[in-house]
């Protein structure tokens, strides 16, 4: 669990339930860290704020912690590449969004489930703070946790702005941590046949960030489990063994998607369409519908990486896929 007597992890938490931890109840440390943002930093579209969101799932206590934001061009680009540029832009207009440019972000989460502190990806790291990204460190310092304080890392798969702040100058970066991904993954990406191919950088990103780490590494199949209340499920097409995870306390679940749906809109209105960074691109649609239907069914929050921050909702089915529902103030009461 970490030093008790560091007040601000559970006091934060509950002082800052209803938002963001931007809000005026910092206490300590956080406010201190909060204070050296510029204004300057806070309006610049390179630089994330530093934002965390506490949720409360049963007994356990879940954060949401914004790595970076990225904001692109050309929509159609990347989401419905199959389909044409007037299709997509049109699909964004209807939904109050500029047709010709989004914004990505970037969103592990942290489950501290009373004896566990459980992260799930970590993020840019060092190689993205150039473009302003990399911020996890100092958004779980600035929720009061500590590097040190991190028992698991949960690798949902091997993408680099997955594993990237998995290191940090050459040492492991969670250096207490054990470290638990799905065999498949890693059997894919340190395979030195992807040497040549279209996977090659992200096996060698592999090789510097993960397999170093292969001492404390760990794999789960399909319904295994990380820790109790924490299980596994294949969810595979985003990459060859993507997983995502239920959370599940006093008979409250919720899930976490990974990169199952990567937009808000253009991934969960339109399962289907085919999305650029989607290795398997059938495979993944499939498993976009089979995952948001069963999410959908059983009326579930999920947290998905690429949504927007603080990344927590709800889908409902419509028309050809899901509407997104942001969540409010369901995990604060």
């Amino acid at each position: 669990m970490g030093n008790p007597s560091t007040i601000s992890r559970r006091t934060l938490f509950l002082a800052a339930g209803v938002g963001t931890l931007a809000a005026p109840v910092l206490l300590g440390r956080a406010a201190a860290i909060a204070q050296t943002q510029t204004a300057e930093e806070a309006t610049d579209m390179r630089v994330s704020p530093l934002q965390a969101r506490s949720l409360k799932l049963g007994s356990f206590r879940i954060l949401t912690v914004r790595d970076g934001i990225r904001s692109s061009g050309a929509p159609n680009e990347t989401f419905g590449t199959d389909q044409s540029a007037d299709a997509v832009g049109k699909l964004l207009t209807e939904n109050f969004l500029p047709a010709d440019s989004f914004v990505n972000s970037f969103t592990p989460a942290l489950v501290d489930t009373g004896s566990e502190v459980v992260l799930f990806d970590t993020g840019m790291g060092e190689g993205g703070r150039e473009a302003g990204m990399g911020r996890l460190i100092e958004g779980l310092k600035y929720a009061g946790y500590t590097p040190d304080q991190v028992s698991v890392v949960v690798i949902t798969h091997m993408h680099g702005d997955h594993i990237g702040g998995l290191m940090e100058g050459g040492k492991p970066a969670f250096p207490n941590a054990r470290y638990v991904t799905g065999r498949t993954e890693y059997d894919f990406w340190v395979n030195p046949e992807r040497m040549g191919t279209p996977a090659e950088q992200g096996h060698q990103g592999v090789l510097a960030k993960v397999q170093p780490l292969a001492e404390k590494l760990t794999f789960i199949e399909n319904e295994g489990e990380v820790v109790p209340g924490i299980t596994g499920l294949d969810a595979f097409g985003h990459s060859p063994g993507h997983m995502i995870f239920r959370v599940e306390s006093e008979g409250k679940a919720l899930m976490l998607t990974a990169d199952t749906a990567n937009h808000y809109v253009l991934s969960l209105q339109r399962p289907t369409w085919e999305v650029r960074f989607d290795m398997d691109k059938a495979a993944a649609a499939a498993t976009r519908k089979k995952v948001f239907d069963m999410i959908a069914t059983d009326r579930l929050p999920f947290i998905g990486y690429h949504m927007p921050f603080p990344a927590v909702g709800f889908v409902e089915t419509a028309s050809e896929g899901y509407r997104f529902v942001p969540a409010s103030y369901q995990f604060d009461i």
